[in-house]
């Protein structure tokens, strides 16, 4: 996308016209006690400048609409919805509001919307999606301020807010070794994926930390119930020693519990299970309901949005921003105590 001209604000008029801001708000909205003359100057001076001037009294004073544009490529929106909810909670706040755009992964349908939120003169955008891979910036020299939540930019000079899934890895680990398990497998996703990539690794070197190595290589494979069966079939199959089974995704963590089920082994008395997401409807109808790592997406987009408003304030914040996950622990990882042995008869407890 070429660069695009920035749009001429009330103060630019103001300064062509030679009155104030507040003069030529009036005169372009018919109010106030103004000469005709000066009227005509300040016109003039927006039709130079190709001035659209906006309902809002706020925006004729300081050139900003209070609109923020989020351009997702998360069609079901398993990950930007929550992104989204953290974002409006911030914006809300100073009573802006968000038009929300899908590109579906289709550059062309995303540089419309650019080209049409431009044109809406939001103040800022924010850009999402589905995974945390790097992509391209969303245009050079673009004329407001952009924030990437979720996924990154691969321009060093953005603005990216995003998990840090290698910690999260970390706390899993951490977690099942805090419990006593140290045959610890490891399945996740595609490995062409960035997130699968980056927890299988940091699950890696956190055992070679304490001296161990994963029970089996990391498993990859697909993000889906189905593998997650699969898996467990390969693990037993390959007659793996494990008591531990930590999961890239919650839905691949369901499907190992239900196979682990099937055959015998019981969660998480024999084999402890954690997940990563906390999608509620994965880790509540499992039976044992999953402990997993929450990538705190709503407090990611806060801080995205809190990143933009400053950016928009003239306070920028280039670079990447890793937002912490933590640990929700459930049954999966629980091993009940054994009931207190009854007392002898008549002997007082």
């Amino acid at each position: 996308m070429g660069k695009l001209e920035r749009h001429a604000t009330i103060a630019d008029v103001a300064a062509l016209a030679g009155v104030s801001v507040g003069t030529a708000s009036k005169a372009l909205n018919g109010r106030g006690s103004l000469r005709e003359e000066t009227r005509r100057r300040v016109r003039e001076a927006a039709r130079q400048l190709s001035f659209e001037a906006n309902a809002g009294a706020r925006s004729l004073h300081s050139g900003r609409t209070y609109t923020v544009g989020m351009v997702t490529t998360d069609t079901i929106g398993r990950f930007s919805i929550p992104v989204l909810m953290g974002a409006e909670d911030a914006l809300g706040a100073g009573e802006m509001s968000i038009f929300l755009c899908d590109g579906r992964g289709d550059p062309i349908r995303e540089q419309y919307y650019i080209r049409t939120l431009l044109s809406r003169r939001v103040d800022g955008i924010i850009v999402t999606g589905r995974r945390t891979e790097a992509r391209p910036p969303l245009g050079v020299d673009l004329p407001v301020p952009i924030v990437y939540a979720f996924i990154s930019s691969t321009d060093p000079g953005d603005c990216s807010v995003v998990p840090d899934e290698a910690g999260g890895a970390r706390k899993a680990i951490d977690h099942l070794l805090a419990i006593g398990r140290t045959r610890i497998a490891h399945v996740t996703g595609p490995e062409r994926h960035n997130s699968a990539r980056v927890r299988a690794a940091a699950a890696t070197e956190r055992l070679a930390e304490e001296g161990l190595s994963p029970a089996t290589p990391p498993l990859f494979g697909g993000w889906s119930e189905v593998w997650g069966r699969q898996a467990v079939g390969i693990l037993l199959a390959g007659q793996a020693d494990f008591d531990a089974v930590f999961c890239g995704s919650d839905q691949i963590a369901r499907g190992v519990c239900d196979a682990l089920r099937s055959a015998g082994r019981r969660v998480p008395e024999d084999v402890a299970l954690v997940g990563f997401d906390n999608w509620d409807v994965m880790t509540e109808g499992a039976q044992p309901p999953l402990t997993s790592i929450d990538m705190n997406l709503e407090g990611l987009g806060r801080s995205a949005a809190e990143k933009l408003l400053a950016a928009i304030n003239g306070s920028p914040s280039p670079g990447r921003h890793a937002i912490a996950c933590h640990l929700v622990v459930r049954e999966s990882t629980t091993v009940p105590f054994p009931p207190a042995p009854s007392s002898p008869a008549g002997r007082p407890r």
